[in-house]
């Protein structure tokens, strides 16, 4: 089912989260091909832009098969904030600015960004409407519930993003003390849904197509964002579109088809990154595409001590032709 954020229309109602150090150019592409109707990219700090920093501009190249793609930006001052979107809406090929109003991490709060903007409505009103106002492209937000238990302002955070001219809300349902432990809250979610006249896209705790529509049905929200379900994973997003579609259940993909998907990435990674930071990159997600399969343990291991893209296709390679022969073993 489609909708919209603006003027740019999303294809269906998966999104795949912003995630810090993963949801690069590589795993994006990789995301839009198993049926991700939006992705959005790794935060990205404001004074970063600002101070011209080298990696930081590298981080907002955006490849054609990407669209429609969101550049999600932090920061703590007005000021450093605009400058950030302007630059995304004049000089990158994004489609959408998201605004992060729901890191957690220390070193982000300490600079009045992130999750630290939930304490305060107003604020949030304050930052969005100047952002709305020096932009084209529509912006959107992306929030957790609130601060902690005793500090739960979601509708009215959410009611004060839409008020500043957000085209849509993200939230999370845990709060910024939680951080990714215990379990979202799916009902505060759907107060913010009821709420909303704009999109709202929930998250957290989204692992499986059956929640996924679960949430959507719910919680009444327009998408459904999944995050870390969807690292080494890209296949729950085929499965998840067709489920959402038909309520069809597609089944796992085979062993071959994980490692190519994985070598897929390794070189996508090592065309943004370079041949040296690529691989080393690629170490952190190599676990998670061999998760669940057998006798995968000592290739894990190699993996993380590989140096090169060559040195990781062969490790590949030579597992695919032991599992193979297994197979064949096990069929005889």
């Amino acid at each position: 089912m489609e909708w919209k954020i603006g003027n740019v229309t999303i294809p269906n109602q998966l999104v795949v989260a912003p995630m810090a150090g993963v949801t690069n150019s590589a795993f994006r592409i990789i995301c839009k091909k198993f049926g991700a109707g939006l992705v959005v990219c790794e935060m990205i700090s404001d004074r970063g832009i600002m101070y011209n920093n080298k990696k930081t501009l590298s981080m907002v190249n955006v490849d054609p098969n990407e669209h429609p793609m969101s550049i999600q930006i932090f920061g703590g001052t007005k000021e450093t904030l605009v400058e950030a979107a302007k630059f995304i809406d004049q000089k990158t090929a994004a489609d959408i600015i998201d605004i992060n109003m729901g890191c957690p991490v220390n070193k982000v709060v300490k600079t009045d960004a992130g999750a630290k903007w939930l304490l305060d409505p107003d604020k949030v009103y304050e930052m969005v409407s100047y952002v709305t106002d020096a932009v084209k492209k529509p912006v959107t937000v992306k929030m957790r519930t609130g601060w902690d238990e005793d500090h739960v302002y979601a509708v009215q955070n959410a009611l004060a993003a839409e008020a500043a001219g957000a085209s849509a809300v993200a939230m999370h349902g845990r709060t910024r003390k939680q951080m990714y432990t215990g379990h979202a809250n799916w009902e505060i979610l759907k107060e913010v849904a009821d709420a909303l006249t704009i999109p709202f896209i929930g998250n957290g705790d989204v692992t499986t197509p059956q929640q996924a529509k679960q949430m959507i049905d719910e919680v009444g929200c327009d998408a459904v964002m999944m995050g870390r379900a969807v690292e080494g994973n890209p296949w729950i997003l085929k499965q998840t579109e067709r489920y959402l579609e038909t309520g069809e259940l597609i089944p796992e993909p085979s062993v071959e088809e994980k490692i190519n998907t994985a070598k897929e990435h390794l070189h996508g990674l090592v065309k943004i990154k370079g041949d040296y930071v690529g691989p080393r990159q690629f170490r952190g997600q190599a676990a998670y595409y061999l998760k669940g399969i057998s006798h995968s343990a000592r290739t894990k291991v190699k993996l993380n001590n590989a140096e090169s893209e060559e040195e990781m296709d062969q490790i590949f390679d030579d597992f695919l032709e032991k599992d193979a022969k297994r197979n064949t073993r096990k069929n005889a």
